[in-house]
């Protein structure tokens, strides 16, 4: 009992022992109900914000700190389903943001292949259109189109320009292309949190065009959330779900070392953001990510990385209480 005792108190200190996301096995996808990735890349983004692949590396490092149980589900994540940390996508040619794409796609479909369901710590938002590559009208999905549940400050359904810096399939554009390939449905999807001052007026339009059920920050604020969760779960009943939360959706307050930031305009507190992912509690979540941190402009705390891990844990959770509820 003494040793089970001293093992239990070393764990819970994040900064103790080798850093894997919540002290999971290191392995790799077969046989695991949940997988957590780290796709570290930041090409995609295309401008000076490059730290962002190193995103995986500081969740990893504080993530043990997070290895609870759910207060409010009342699981215990860890014994209700069968969870491993298979490391990170393998970059050979870092600053090709396109051979990125492709190897992401194919880290993904052999996660696919074997019915695990990814959760993934970015990089930037064009991981995004990696991963879902290979899962939409894959094996998960069961053959047909993801729908996401988007959380961010910006749409990243960019049609006006073919490129963002060199960058083709970039963070700004994957909401774009993988509708073009039939990979998600946007009619079925929601982008929620759209703010700031754009530099075009017709911004929004993209999204509107590819139908896109988009509810901005004003929008948000004023139907508040209880009403946008009612959509959300209206929209996403009975699709396969997809999860992706860019930082940036969070107030600077919040999540301070994030990429992109919009800074005149609240975003969500920790909350309301977590009030929103619960939206899709008990529907088919098969993914998940948790995007565009920049540790290098962390604080000493280390928040970002915490309240970007906390985001994890929650996703995680409701995909753990489906596995133990025979849903996934």
């Amino acid at each position: 009992m003494a040793q089970e005792h001293d093992r239990s108190m070393m764990e819970n200190l994040y900064w103790w022992g080798i850093p894997t996301m919540f002290r999971c096995e290191y392995t790799g996808p077969e046989g695991r109900d949940i997988v957590l990735a780290g796709v570290p890349h930041s090409t995609g983004n295309g401008t000076t914000e490059r730290d962002q692949h190193l995103g995986p590396r500081a969740v990893r490092n504080v993530s043990a700190l997070q290895r609870r149980c759910h207060g409010g589900f009342q699981i215990n994540p860890w014994s209700s389903a069968n969870i491993a940390d298979i490391g990170d996508v393998p970059f050979p040619r870092a600053n090709d943001n396109e051979h990125c794409i492709e190897q992401i796609t194919s880290f993904y479909r052999n996660v696919d292949d074997v019915g695990a369901r990814p959760l993934s710590v970015g990089g930037d938002h064009s991981i995004t259109g990696g991963i879902v590559q290979a899962l939409g009208r894959g094996k998960l999905t069961g053959g047909g189109p993801v729908s996401f549940l988007h959380l961010d400050a910006h749409t990243d359904v960019f049609t006006k320009v073919d490129h963002f810096l060199g960058a083709k399939k970039s963070a700004a554009h994957w909401g774009a292309y993988l509708a073009d390939d039939g990979k998600v449905d946007p009619k079925r999807s929601m982008q929620i949190g759209l703010r700031g001052h754009p530099r075009t007026l017709d911004w929004l339009q993209p999204s509107y065009d590819y139908g896109y059920n988009v509810v901005t920050m004003k929008d948000f604020r004023r139907r508040g959330l209880e009403d946008v969760v009612a959509q959300a779960r209206e929209v996403l009943a009975g699709r396969p779900v997809y999860i992706t939360f860019d930082l940036d959706c969070l107030d600077p307050t919040v999540a301070p070392a994030v990429s992109n930031i919009e800074p005149g305009e609240k975003g969500f507190d920790i909350d309301e953001a977590v009030g929103l992912l619960h939206s899709v509690r008990g529907l088919n979540i098969i993914g998940g990510d948790v995007v565009c941190m920049m540790p290098t402009k962390d604080s000493p705390n280390n928040i970002t990385a915490m309240t970007a891990t906390s985001i994890l844990f929650e996703m995680l959770c409701m995909m753990a209480e489906n596995v133990a509820a025979g849903r996934g």
